[in-house]
């Protein structure tokens, strides 16, 4: 299990007032991505090779445009 407890959590830089977003932290070689509105909830991680997929296949649009 990896601990997130003392990780650097961070806003993506689009985060609207309502403060409704995701949070991600990386601790090693896992990337922790959590709702910011409960930051004692539960967190997904992800390898940062997936993690890294992920940014990259969102970059290019394939999940489509959810502005």
């Amino acid at each position: 299990m990896i601990d997130f407890t003392q990780a650097i959590w961070r806003k993506s830089t689009r985060t609207q007032q309502s403060g409704q977003c995701v949070e991600v932290a990386r601790v090693g070689r896992v990337m922790g991505v959590r709702d910011s509105k409960d930051p004692n909830g539960p967190v997904l991680m992800f390898s940062t090779v997936e993690f890294a997929a992920f940014l990259s296949s969102a970059a290019r649009g394939e999940f489509g445009d959810h502005r």
